[in-house]
């Protein structure tokens, strides 16, 4: 399954990665597994939407913020590891939701993340997950999204070249 084809099928094209905000790094890589730093609905730098669900913002607008937010999530992966091609499931999603204390819909936002990785990966995209409300988020924005992902392994004979030989 080419991944990269099936998003441009399905009509997004991935941005450049996100510069971190502060003093971290966008990812991490442990064995097979991609731990990445909340990452925020930013387009050419800039938030798409600010505010609060249950106040400014409905629960469509929440996730479509997710779902560009997954968006530049994928370009971190990419930018790791080469390819969307290389990622052989998503383990875990954390959306937090910046809403008002009488909202409850984080799940209905969370979905719109959820629903793009089942689309661009299928049974791969499946994933457990966590959506949890939030006071506020980094420069107000309506949500902010956390993945692990485990990644096909980069093993010794795959990084041989031709001339070498394995005693």
């Amino acid at each position: 399954m080419n991944y990269e084809n099936r998003l441009q099928s399905l009509g997004h094209t991935l941005p450049p990665p996100p510069k971190p905000l502060a003093s971290y790094v966008p990812v991490v890589r442990s064995g097979n597994l991609l731990f990445l730093s909340g990452i925020l609905p930013l387009v050419g730098g800039k938030l798409t939407l600010t505010g609060k669900l249950g106040k400014e913002l409905s629960i469509e607008q929440g996730q479509k913020a997710a779902q560009i937010a997954i968006l530049n999530a994928l370009s971190v992966i990419k930018a790791e590891v080469g390819s969307l091609n290389a990622i052989e499931k998503i383990v875990r999603l954390a959306i937090h939701v910046s809403s008002t204390p009488d909202f409850i819909q984080q799940s209905a936002v969370a979905n719109g993340a959820s629903d793009l990785l089942v689309q661009i990966f299928d049974s791969p995209g499946r994933h457990a997950r966590l959506a949890l409300g939030a006071v506020v988020l980094p420069l107000d924005a309506p949500v902010e999204v956390e993945m692990i992902v485990e990644v096909a392994s980069m093993g010794f004979k795959e990084n041989l070249d031709s001339s070498d030989t394995v005693c």
